[in-house]
């Protein structure tokens, strides 16, 4: 099920799905560890001897967030129990604190008693092995922990604090978990308990006829008893409406501090920009980490996640926000590559939060021969990216301190790792993954990693490194016309693959990530070979359903609904759509000659989730998500094809203006 609302500060992310359960609890890194592991922490309410979750039949739910903030604007309405919940709730900007304030609703029209209930099924650091559970009545709390993590949860509501309790062992010995013990309406009261356990607290209201009453809930996450004890503190302090509504502000000032004019975008398109910036900043840790997603469902498929730092996936983010105007999000970014990069000079495969290595499916071994086990791509987008930013910050000092443990090591790889007969990029893996070969995206990252790395070498007097770099990326960019580049076709191929005895197999594939040649300045975007290479992207690849879209190739069978190719070539992906609609900003020499690309954002605003959010791919006949939610690569390729479009119509509109101004001084 995907992630519906992401609520995070950096150190601690929340997810929830649609339904009102808390799904993912990520400390203290964002995507490292889940101490929920996707297990459902669920609301229940009690009223009239009759008990519903929240995530059964009967609810009429609708999710969303308040406007501009990570703040969650939920209302579950259940007609036949008479009850209606409105929830606010947020992850602290500062604090790491979940804050809950819900405003529980009688829809009857007499007085009655109801209680609501809150189930807490951790697995600390990733399992239920040797957790505990119990109630601190001195705090008025449940406190789950294990080792370095605490977790202390209170609430309140006008008849006081904690109504009942139960902490009791899960999923083991036939045990169900006290989430049972609550559809009574009663719960045990057992204080304590150690090994595979979980706990539910209830609260009690009063309300008369038609009336209103406000539940207050806060979960204080910490390395200790006594970090948990002070936010405790912080949270009775200060209270839990005025932390929202500090939440509530600073995300709004976050958001508000670039003002833009969005010309003729939808209002939709505005909010699902100012969605997106959000949603990025959620899945960016403190520490430089920019996750790919953090939606635990995947973990069904293979027994892996998306919770890594891929350095292609970062770059890109980076790229975006750079452009978007949060440089000071990707300063850490840049610092987490440096510390990662090998000493060949190269960027693995992908890494955890804390910078260590990550999984990979990537073998080192091929044909009996040794082989490098990467995407020389993540290399290259870094040292481009990295560009980007000095040329929206300026900041001189920052990038000497990365010049020579992080530029030049990796524009001497990239030198290096080349074919000497053709002087492209040696074999390494596809930007998806998949395949082993020279592929015309690489290449086109290459060039730009080489041209970005020249730019450095120039920029700090070292004449001899720029003539160095800038002469392999043209060696490069050469190349790529000379042998990726079919004259038959009229349009690129995706690449090429050396058999064993080192024939050369064409591999022409009709590939989304060819968008790469003008996106990353190789070649304009009107030269005829971009022209014809993207209009025969766009023909062979639309799907051909009422969900329309691009996929990422021509016969995708990653999560693929269908084998009719003809009709679906693959399911649609968000970015790839997108990457259409930035080559028709690139192109565009008037005003209306941007409304394909008006349509395609068109397109993945109508595709987004309710709540806003934007999944990997879209269903080809559904329209629904597809794969994890929310994908931080579609998001921040939103914000990118965004500041594109905002930029070309104030460029078209500033050229109109001069030569309106030459007409009239020749008049």
């Amino acid at each position: 099920m995907p992630r519906h609302l992401v609520l995070g500060n950096g150190n601690l992310l929340i997810n929830l799905d649609d339904r009102l359960n808390v799904r993912d609890l990520y400390y203290p890194y964002v995507g490292m560890l889940n101490h929920v592991n996707g297990n459902r922490n669920s609301i229940g309410v009690w009223v009239d001897g009759r008990f519903a979750w929240t995530d059964e039949e009967g609810w009429q739910r609708d999710n969303g967030y308040l406007p501009d903030t990570l703040v969650t604007d939920i209302r579950a309405t259940h007609p036949g129990m008479g009850v209606e919940l409105t929830v606010n709730s947020a992850v602290h900007f500062h604090y790491n604190l979940y804050l809950a304030r819900i405003r529980v609703k009688n829809l009857d029209d007499r007085a009655r008693e109801l209680r609501v209930f809150f189930t807490h099924d951790f697995a600390i650091d990733q399992t239920d092995i040797g957790d505990t559970a119990f109630y601190d009545i001195n705090l008025d709390a449940v406190m789950h922990y294990k080792r370095s993590r605490s977790f202390l949860i209170s609430g309140s509501t006008p008849r006081g604090g904690i109504y009942q309790y139960a902490t009791g062992t899960k999923r083991f010995g036939g045990a169900e978990g006290t989430w049972r013990d609550a559809e009574d309406g009663w719960l045990e009261g057992n204080p304590i308990a150690q090994g595979s356990v979980d706990s539910t607290i209830s609260f009690r209201l009063d309300l008369g006829a038609r009336e209103e009453q406000e539940l207050l809930y806060w979960m204080a996450v910490g390395d200790s008893f006594e970090a948990v004890w002070q936010l405790a503190a912080t949270a009775r302090g200060k209270g839990v409406k005025n932390l929202l509504s500090e939440s509530k502000a600073y995300w709004r000032s976050w958001i508000g501090k670039q003002r833009r004019d969005f010309k003729d975008l939808s209002q939709e398109a505005v909010d699902l920009f100012h969605r997106s910036l959000l949603t990025v900043r959620t899945q960016i840790d403190n520490r430089g980490a920019i996750l790919a997603a953090n939606d635990t469902d995947i973990l069904q498929y293979n027994r892996d996640h998306y919770s890594y730092m891929w350095p292609r996936d970062g770059a890109l983010v980076a790229l975006a926000m750079d452009k978007a105007g949060y440089t000071e999000l990707t300063r850490d970014f840049f610092l987490f590559c440096k510390n990662a990069l090998s000493p060949s000079g190269f960027l693995w495969h992908k890494y955890n939060p804390d910078g260590s290595v990550g999984s990979s499916w990537h073998p080192w071994v091929r044909h009996n021969r040794s082989q490098l086990p990467i995407q020389e791509d993540e290399t290259a987008l870094v040292i481009h990216a990295l560009w980007n930013h000095y040329q929206h910050t300026q900041d001189l000092e920052f990038v000497r301190a990365l010049y020579e443990p992080l530029i030049l090591k990796a524009a001497e790889f990239m030198i290096e790792y080349r074919e000497k007969e053709t002087l492209l990029p040696m074999e390494s893996y596809d930007l998806w993954e998949e395949r082993r070969g020279v592929f015309t995206y690489t290449a086109a990252t290459v060039y730009a990693g080489l041209r970005a790395a020249a730019r450095f070498a120039r920029l700090f007097g070292h004449k001899d490194a720029y003539k160095r770099y800038r002469l392999a990326s043209r060696e490069v960019k050469q190349a790529m016309t000379k042998l990726l580049f079919d004259t038959d076709l009229n349009r690129f191929h995706r690449g090429y693959y050396r058999r064993a005895n080192g024939e050369l197999v064409q591999d022409p594939t009709l590939e989304s990530s060819l968008w790469s040649l003008f996106a990353l300045d190789v070649f304009r975007p009107d030269d005829p070979k971009v022209e014809a290479t993207m209009q025969a992207l766009e023909a062979g690849l639309w799907i051909k359903t009422h969900v329309g879209g691009m996929p990422r190739y021509y016969q995708d069978y990653y999560f693929h609904k269908t084998s009719d190719f003809s009709q679906v070539p693959g399911n649609p992906w968000v970015i790839c759509t997108l990457w259409l609609a930035q080559w028709y900003i690139a192109k565009a020499r008037s005003i209306p000659e941007l409304s394909r690309a008006r349509e395609l954002i068109e397109w993945v605003c109508q595709h987004r989730m309710s709540s806003g959010l934007l999944s990997e791919q879209i269903h080809p006949y559904t329209g629904q998500p597809v794969s994890v939610s929310p994908l931080t690569w579609s998001h921040a390729t939103f914000v990118d094809a965004i500041v594109d479009y905002l930029e070309k119509v104030e460029d078209l509109e500033q050229r109109k203006l001069t030569a309106l101004a030459w007409q009239k001084a020749g008049e």
